[in-house]
């Protein structure tokens, strides 16, 4: 399966392996799943405690699915990267490091 790097400028696109594929669309599906949850429980007008207990499981399933991604970013595009001497990929990889730690 072909997917958009997130370093587009180095890499028009990030061929992952199945397996890696598989199981980043699952980790999505299940993410897009608990949405969905939470939307019903608004509509059924749920306590706003159990909405916020189900808001913060979806939001750490996808910082769980973002580490995942980061991992296998920075040993395969970054790691490539240095190893071919483009050190601006470091820049780019603390930009979005910071944009993680907000």
């Amino acid at each position: 399966m072909t997917a958009q790097c997130p370093c587009k400028h180095l890499h028009p696109n990030k061929e992952r392996s199945a397996e890696e594929a598989t199981r980043l669309i699952h980790r999505l599906n299940r993410i897009e799943g608990q949405i969905r949850g939470l939307k019903g429980m608004v509509e059924k007008q749920a306590y706003c405690i159990d909405i916020l207990t189900q808001a913060a499981a979806a939001s750490a399933a996808l910082h769980a699915f973002s580490r995942e991604l980061l991992d296998s970013h920075i040993r395969s595009c970054v790691a490539s990267d240095l190893r071919a001497g483009r050190d601006e990929t470091v820049d780019e990889l603390l930009d979005t490091l910071r944009k993680f730690m907000k």
